[in-house]
């Protein structure tokens, strides 16, 4: 069942190529982040690209409700007029976050040094996610919470009246923790100073010295140490976004596995804490081009030619990629299916606890469309059975899972058989496009079984 209203099955069938231009949404992350540090920051800051996805507009009403001023001026371009660093207000209802677990976990952060409560609440996916890897650090400022059992939404949180400045190493390699401690250390005195073993994406370091905030980044040998410097007075900014590369995955991989493919997909993100997955497919011996480098808004982007790759080898992924790629594994997975030999993935253990457990998911799915895996704790292993002969003819479970979704319809576009999804609803969350802009390059997607 899907918490986003009644089931949505999509079916995809085998076709002719992809070809064409596939413009995809903003970067998921870097909206969430403009809209937060907009927010927070004194002034008007005006937003261009921003991906308009329920993920994010939930971010988006939040940030109302704590008191900014948000508002769409256009397709993709907003305008949010900041309380400053310390000004969030009470909100006067419960904030829902749906299927954000960035969203909440960031929101969480931004107002954890603030002397307010807000109550968080989210759909049945997000609420089955532990939040005690953000509350833990941020009762180290001096936030209070209460939650259900492993300190799961609904949950209650009351930012500190007095917060103190926090030192914090990251048990695991995960954005969402750094990036939640360093967004409380915004509003406390001295320096925060987060530590993290594995480089994870940097979108959040890059934008807060972008919003005129003191970052130091160094390494050291306990890993990447980031250092915050409190109470600053931010600044509004403008900001383009940039096209979100996981969501790019999603034509790229489907163009590299479908036969007759061409697809150009224009103006990536290609920060290197993100790219992992295009190394990883260039690695298994994809057609995959970089078009136009270049620098937008500090982030390097360009453009990605993706075409059909009949040769693709599995590898073993190195696990220390793991942080630059871990929402992209699931698509990977499809791309290895369709591979010759044996494709590893280890130190994923954070594919458990997405959406869905990740590795379950694409596993059971994965093998119901005739495909050998095997898995454990922190990896899973995929037998590929080489271009055009995956039998596919499955009905598989998204499990309110956006990208499980997503990649198992693209398998559906390579299988001998079609591929059902039994609700794609949750593709809304994050890539409300994806259905014309995947039938406008070519792809055979009908809502419905078989």
């Amino acid at each position: 069942m899907s918490g986003h209203g009644t089931p949505t099955p999509m079916t995809a069938h085998p076709g002719n190529g992809l070809s064409g231009t596939a413009e995809v949404p903003g970067d998921k992350s870097i909206s969430h982040r403009a809209l937060i540090l907009g927010a927070l920051s004194v002034g008007e800051t005006r937003i261009t690209g921003l991906l308009e996805g329920q993920d994010v507009l939930d971010t988006a009403k939040a940030m109302r409700a704590f008191g900014a001023e948000v508002a769409q001026t256009g397709e993709g371009a907003w305008s949010v007029h900041g309380v400053g660093v310390g000004g969030f207000a009470e909100p006067d209802d419960v904030i829902d976050c749906g299927n954000s677990g960035t969203g909440v976990r960031l929101i969480m952060g931004a107002m954890a040094t603030s002397p307010v409560s807000a109550t968080f609440t989210g759909d049945a996916s997000l609420r089955s996610r532990p939040m005690g890897r953000i509350t833990d650090p941020l009762a180290l400022f001096g936030a209070q919470s209460a939650g259900r059992s492993g300190g799961r939404l609904p949950l209650t949180l009351t930012g500190a009246a007095d917060p103190v400045p926090v030192r914090y190493a990251t048990p695991v390699a995960s954005a969402q923790i750094k990036s939640a401690v360093l967004l409380a250390g915004l509003n406390a005195p001295g320096e925060t100073v987060v530590t993290e073993r594995e480089a994870t994406r940097d979108h959040t370091e890059r934008m807060l010295a972008g919003f005129g905030a003191e970052v130091r980044v160094r390494d050291t040998e306990e890993g990447r140490e980031i250092t915050l410097v409190g109470r600053p007075e931010l600044a509004a900014q403008t900001i383009t976004v940039p096209r979100d590369p996981s969501s790019a995955a999603f034509p790229v991989c489907a163009a590299l596995i479908v036969p007759g493919s061409d697809v150009m997909v224009p103006n990536i993100g290609l920060n290197p804490t993100r790219a992992g997955l295009y190394e990883t497919l260039r690695e298994m011996g994809a057609q995959l081009d970089y078009v136009n480098p270049r620098e937008e808004g500090g982030e390097p982007v360009a453009d990605l030619r993706a075409r059909y790759s009949p040769d693709l080898r599995g590898i073993e992924v190195p696990p220390e990629r793991a942080a630059s790629m871990i929402d992209e594994y699931p698509i990977l997975s499809v791309v290895a299916a369709c591979a010759e030999g044996v494709t590893e993935m280890r130190g994923v253990a954070e594919l458990r606890v997405k959406e869905s457990d990740r590795i379950d998911a694409m596993a059971e799915g994965l093998r119901a469309c005739g495909v050998t895996v095997e898995d454990g704790a922190d990896w899973w292993r995929v037998t590929g059975r080489g271009a055009g002969a995956v039998p596919g003819g499955a009905t598989v479970a998204a499990r309110l899972d956006h990208r499980i979704a997503m990649s198992f319809l693209c398998l559906g576009m390579a299988a001998r058989q079609p591929v059902t999804v039994d609700d794609a609803g949750p593709i809304a969350t994050s890539f409300p496009i994806f259905e014309p802009l995947m039938t406008g390059l070519g792809a055979a997607l009908h809502r419905g079984q078989g």
